[in-house]
């Protein structure tokens, strides 16, 4: 294979991927499209049906009206040979086998008429089944394809919040890190302030003879002198 076949077959390649890309993309609306038409179709499919109904509830008609002529005639051929009046009575039989074709002939489009509506039935039924279940999975992808997008965005705010979320953070643990700081500094000011407080009471006692220091050179003498006298 040469390099011109090698990207000719590249771009068909290329071509037929964007071109799936572009249905795919599309599927819902297109397959919600293709439901309108059939739904649209199938309530042609029921006119049709009803006109054939129709005509069948017309040609019964035709029935029902050439057996009571028929029943009629065979009433009137009982009454002609009742009245032996052979002529007349033969005459109304013909009549009565005209009809019977006539009947015949119409009971017959009767049941083209009825198979022909049971067949357009059925395949309504089907049809509907069909469009319906259709429908109920076009429900769910949709409502999946929603979520999937509701997900993604929250997703995406979410990530690109993160850096804000951290900075809020770090303002947080600063502001947290000054409070404690300054918890500090009002505690050690106590300290400081009791222990002068301390320093000064001491001082005062020690000038008035009332508290001696213990560490001072004449105490530690004194002490040494004590405990010669009384090691002897």
């Amino acid at each position: 294979m040469n390099v011109l076949q090698k990207l000719i077959t590249m771009i068909r390649g290329s071509a037929r991927e964007l071109g799936e890309a572009v249905v795919d993309s599309q599927a819902l609306r297109i397959t919600e499209q293709e439901i309108i038409d059939a739904k649209s179709q199938l309530e042609d499919a029921k006119g049709s049906l009803a006109q054939v109904v129709a005509k069948r509830m017309a040609e019964e008609r035709n029935v029902n009206e050439l057996n009571k002529q028929k029943i009629e005639y065979e009433t009137h051929a009982l009454s002609a040979v009742e009245q032996n009046n052979e002529a007349l009575a033969l005459e109304v039989a013909a009549k009565v086998g005209d009809l019977e074709v006539q009947l015949g002939q119409k009971t017959s489009v009767v049941n083209q008429y009825t198979d022909q509506a049971n067949r357009l039935k059925n395949q309504i039924e089907t049809a509907e089944k069909n469009i319906a279940e259709y429908q109920r999975e076009l429900d769910m992808v949709s409502t999946t394809a929603s979520v999937q997008k509701a997900t993604a965005q929250v997703t995406s705010e979410i990530n690109s919040q993160q850096s804000a979320l951290s900075s809020a953070r770090e303002s947080l643990e600063r502001i947290k890190e000054k409070q404690q700081q300054h918890d500090d500094l009002q505690e050690a000011k106590k300290e400081v302030d009791a222990s002068l407080k301390k320093a000064d009471l001491d001082t005062q006692l020690k000038e008035a003879g009332i508290k001696v220091d213990s560490h001072s050179a004449g105490s530690v003498l004194e002490r040494i002198k004590q405990q010669a006298k009384d090691a002897e």
